[in-house]
């Protein structure tokens, strides 16, 4: 008696303050989105960290400098809101927003401080796949080593595309995606079941129409959270490609060695690698209907036209 005297004050209370409810759960949704991004030292600083017998890593003079000439060519205007570290990662990460107090962080890869000729910062590190050390000079060592060797101006691309995702507000953006999604949802439940009439319906048919209507809106969420996550990763692949046509040579250099390291990958990890990555190198979608970054063949494409039509 009690638990239903309870269930109808709380249907009472949810639709007569509806619209703030839904207006509190969408900010809600859109801070916990944001949140890594607003302290990005604490969330991914702290997650991507490289660490060198017991401290952390510390990016060598030549990779402060890259850093600093990717900033200036990429238009940076304040760039102390910018800071590198040492991320545990085979390619560049980042987090953060440029225009709040915390700033912005990139991670550079410690393969980024290897050289064409010897492949140092890589073949003096352990790397361990399936509980085996890397033998580098294998073959299959040797074509893992090519892969996490880049050029110069491949560095500065995938340097300067985090900075370029970040600059044009991606994580602000990418972060409202639940919330239109959830506002979406519901209003559009909402107008439906008044047009339908079924608000004087039965209880189960009610209950049966918002489980659709729910299961509706997170298929949704999913399509267009990929859909948007795709857009962005295309746009700062265009925009850094359009720098110069270092950049773009850069790019498409980058995309190659990353489809190379995902083929390795395939092979080293045996089983494992065959579901993770496909024969080209792209990565396979974790579940059946989502793929959330761009495949890495449309995006070294994408580059390539970019070149002909800015460069050529």
């Amino acid at each position: 008696m009690m638990a239903s005297q309870f269930v109808r004050k709380l249907t009472v209370f949810a639709t007569r303050h509806r619209l703030k409810l839904l207006a509190v759960s969408c900010g809600g949704l859109f801070v916990t989105n944001a949140f890594c991004h607003v302290f990005p030292q604490r969330t991914y600083g702290k997650l991507y960290q490289a660490w060198s017998r017991g401290v952390p890593a510390q990016l060598s003079d030549k990779l402060q400098d890259t850093f600093q000439e990717v900033l200036k060519d990429a238009g940076v205007d304040s760039a102390q809101n910018y800071t590198a570290f040492a991320a545990f990662s085979f390619q560049p990460v980042s987090a953060g927003v440029p225009w709040l107090p915390a700033g912005v962080i990139v991670g550079i890869p410690v393969n980024f401080n290897s050289t064409d000729d010897e492949g140092k910062g890589i073949t003096n590190r352990i790397v361990m796949i399936n509980g085996r050390d890397i033998n580098w000079d294998s073959e299959v060592g040797k074509a893992l080593r090519e892969s996490l060797t880049f050029s110069l101006d491949a560095q500065k691309f995938a340097i300067a595309r985090e900075i370029k995702y970040l600059q044009s507000n991606s994580p602000v953006i990418y972060s409202l995606v639940g919330s239109v999604c959830l506002a979406g949802t519901y209003l559009t439940g909402v107008a439906a079941k008044q047009a339908l009439g079924l608000y004087a319906s039965p209880v189960l048919v009610r209950g049966f129409y918002n489980l659709v209507v729910a299961a509706m809106g997170l298929v949704g969420y999913f399509l267009l959270s990929d859909t948007v996550s795709h857009w962005l990763d295309y746009r700062s692949d265009h925009c850094t490609a359009t720098i110069s046509k270092n950049y773009a040579e850069g790019g498409i250099e980058f995309y190659d060695k990353v489809l190379a390291r995902n083929r390795t990958f395939r092979f080293l990890l045996g089983k494992k690698g065959v579901e993770m990555y496909a024969t080209n190198g792209n990565l396979f979608p974790k579940h059946w209907f989502r793929l959330k970054h761009a495949p890495y063949t449309s995006r070294k494409e994408m580059i390539e036209n970019t070149l002909k039509d800015c460069w050529m």
